[in-house]
């Protein structure tokens, strides 16, 4: 009987509640070239908050967890799962930098039988044309002779705390079928709800890619919809309430997509769909139009403001929430930044608060400052709800705003009667 030692290259949001769920039953070790991610995480606290404290310190000292920057510490591994960032250029074409980069890293370390295993989103064909020569160049091995490889997409939710990545059902896949069987098993021994075992890694890859473009599509729809209605005076939301009675509707809300998979993940479909002559002309549109909406946001808010007669040029405007979604401080590729550029046009006194995002990361990223605490005494022109924290329910916003002042709610959570307008 084989026994299982395994690394986890990538200790983000995906790979550190991976990491910590597999060294409950095995010996598991967490690689990341970031050391002070590493040290963070070995004093028992995880930023993302993916991890609680308690999960990630009873790993640590009960389970025999421990995280490095250094390669020669999971040499001895037999099972590497690479769970690194797949973002895009700024012309919205895949980079693959990441993972060529920790196939590289695979590379220096993987001896004869191991067995690889990614779970980055790509397109088809990524892990048998682009990681796996890495793997063979660098370490000189024969992939299906010496070395094997798997597939098992990620499906973690950030901030959400009940579906959790072990009670979620998990795609697996192999390079060849005694292979695709071992993934299954190991997942499948750490997992609640079972695993779904693909009949091939391009397949098992491409289901991934499909799940989070058809919501990138839904919800253009959606947003389009808004448009539509919000254009002829037709509350949107009461309109998908209404929708809703019949059995088999779809129910989405209208919203900005932004965030590392959704936002991101169709355009590496996209642009593997144009390697084959064909133009996926529904996704190019979703996308489109998705992007464009915190620009819309912004210029709803000012046509609010413009209606009951708030001089918009240098306004004081307070928008709630910068992270891409809600009880969650991550704030890659949020659209809150596009409605915050938009607005620069006609005000620079704009304040950003958000209790749950790193203003040090949001100043790195998007040269943006931001406050963690709600300003006090201050009364402001338009307020915009940007995100469903939990904080931002209840909170007395007509209170922070001038008697005329506007309040717009992106995410519909807002009473009726405290609001001007909602998405």
């Amino acid at each position: 009987m084989t026994i299982y030692k395994i690394c986890v290259i990538g200790l983000g949001y995906v790979g550190l509640p991976l990491a910590r769920l597999f060294s409950t039953k095995y010996e598991t070790i967490g690689f990341d070239m970031n050391q002070h991610r590493v040290d963070a995480l070995m004093t028992g606290h995880d930023a993302t908050l993916e991890v609680s404290d308690e999960l990630l310190q009873d790993a640590i000292n009960n389970h025999g967890f421990k995280c490095t920057t250094n390669l020669e510490d999971i040499r001895d591994c037999n099972v590497y799962i690479v769970a690194v960032p797949t973002p895009v250029n700024e012309d919205n074409t895949p980079d693959l930098k990441p993972l060529w980069k920790a196939s590289d890293s695979v590379g220096q370390v993987i001896s004869k039988d191991d067995i690889v295993i990614y779970e980055s989103t790509v397109y088809p064909g990524v892990t048998e044309e682009e990681c796996i020569p890495v793997i063979e160049k660098v370490s000189g091995l024969k992939f299906n002779v010496d070395f094997y490889a798997g597939y098992s997409p990620e499906r973690i939710n950030p901030g959400d705390k009940e579906h959790t990545v072990e009670k979620i059902c998990k795609v697996t896949s192999g390079s060849t079928p005694e292979i695709a069987d071992i993934v299954d098993s190991l997942y499948n021994s750490v997992l609640l709800n079972g695993t779904h075992k693909a009949s091939s890694i391009k397949v098992a890859e491409a289901s991934k890619i499909i799940e989070n473009s058809q919501r990138d599509v839904n919800i253009a729809f959606m947003n389009e919809l808004a448009k539509i209605f919000n254009a002829m005076g037709v509350d949107t939301h009461d309109v998908i309430e209404a929708a809703s009675s019949k059995w088999n509707f779809i129910k989405l809300n209208p919203g900005l997509v932004g965030g590392h998979c959704i936002s991101v993940d169709p355009y590496y479909l996209i642009q593997k769909a144009q390697v084959y002559g064909v133009l996926p002309r529904i996704m190019h549109s979703a996308r489109r139009l998705n992007d464009g909406m915190g620009a819309y946001v912004a210029s709803q808010t000012v046509k609010c403001m413009n209606r009951k007669g708030v001089m918009v040029k240098d306004a004081k405007i307070l928008i709630l929430g910068i992270t891409f979604k809600e009880n969650c401080p991550d704030v890659r590729n949020t659209k809150i930044v596009d409605i915050y550029q938009t607005l620069e046009e006609f005000t620079k006194n704009i304040t950003v608060y958000d209790p749950w995002a790193n203003p040090e990361k949001v100043k790195r990223e998007y040269s943006i400052d931001i406050v963690t605490e709600l300003p006090t005494g201050e009364k402001y022109d338009a307020i915009i709800n940007a995100v469903a924290h939990n904080q931002f329910i209840n909170l007395d916003i007509r209170s922070l705003c001038k008697d005329n002042g506007v309040v717009y709610d992106v995410k519909g959570i807002l009473p009726r009667d405290i609001i001007d307008a909602r998405l």
